[in-house]
């Protein structure tokens, strides 16, 4: 059985939507068995599980209270009881809702890579009728930033046999390094790659109509079409800008999926060129790959595999 909780006992401010509700330590239990898939190893004190779901963080206490934050927080939270919704921001603010484009016939775009030290920017682009994105779902498409490689690997095979419209680009490590020393920021190699592949999408409908383009939010929409029109090129119309945009767009989602794929096909090769498993991110493991590296290979050698701007890079010479 579920009931409703003072929410007055809960005076952290957070910055997006939340329901709680408490819940018996019978559907704790199957709470935990459900979201195992998505169960995080970091928690806090008194906490039996906090599980991260497509932009939604649910956090169970051991007392039997239950947190859903953040995207449709509430609809999740009525699969196990009722709730009480508190600091809900993005409605106070005034943020406007969904646009209706995005249960119909839209594209949506994503990119991968732009954190990692090794590997290149990839970006995917695909566009699915209402019908399709059914499909996409069953397949078991949703936020890449919740899958394993492995897991991608195998659903993307899936995505590619249907008959989607889609395209994917690559920024190689040697042309991203070169972009860098020509002042390029990484804000404006993403417009530019996004705008590509949505381009390239497009150009692909063959007649086909797109009710809108969503591209997951990396800046204000003023400065990516800055950016495009920096490399004398009109912006494309229709376009709408939302943060966590694959939590919101199956579109999005399948283009989450598609980049990371190509990004992880890319790592690998690069591996294959050290001779060892080049580690993704930029942690101190990747400091210490890039020691190696340069005591083999030489410095100059990381132009090809690497985004040799980053930090990273002194911080491996000083090891």
């Amino acid at each position: 059985m579920a009931e409703l909780i003072d929410m007055n006992i809960f005076q952290k401010e957070f910055d997006m939507g939340q329901t709680v509700i408490k819940v018996d330590q019978d559907t704790i239990f199957k709470m935990k068995k459900h979201y195992h898939s998505s169960i995080s190893s970091k928690q806090p004190p008194h906490a039996t599980f906090v599980a991260k779901k497509n932009g939604l963080t649910i956090t169970a206490y051991t007392s039997g209270k239950v947190m859903f934050q953040g995207d449709q927080h509430e609809e999740e939270a009525s699969l196990w009881g009722s709730g009480v919704k508190s600091n809900n921001k993005k409605k106070s603010s005034g943020e406007p809702e969904l646009p209706k484009f995005l249960s119909q016939d839209h594209i949506g775009s994503d990119e991968a890579g732009t954190g990692d030290y090794f590997g290149p920017i990839t970006v995917g682009a695909v566009f699915a009728t209402a019908q399709q994105q059914e499909l996409l779902r069953e397949l078991g498409v949703q936020d890449s930033k919740n899958m394993k490689d492995d897991t991608i690997k195998k659903i993307v095979k899936d995505i590619l046999k249907t008959d989607i419209v889609y395209s994917t680009v690559t920024l190689s490590n040697e042309k991203y390094n070169s972009l860098k020393q020509k002042n390029w920021s990484q804000v404006r190699m993403k417009a530019w790659m996004h705008h590509q592949a949505i381009k390239h999408v497009i150009g692909k409908l063959d007649g086909q109509e797109s009710k809108g383009i969503l591209v997951d939010k990396f800046c204000e929409p003023g400065i990516f079409y800055n950016k495009i029109r920096a490399s004398n090129e009109q912006p494309l119309e229709g376009m709408t800008f939302l943060t966590k945009g694959e939590s919101k767009s199956t579109c999005v989602a399948a283009a989450s999926m598609l980049a990371r794929y190509r990004f992880v096909q890319e790592m690998d090769k690069l591996s294959g060129m050290v001779g060892f498993n080049l580690q993704k991110g930029a942690s101190n493991i990747v400091d210490k790959q890039i020691k190696r590296i340069i005591n083999s290979k030489g410095e100059p050698f990381l132009d090809k595999i690497a985004k040799v701007h980053f930090a990273n890079t002194d911080k491996a010479k000083k090891l």
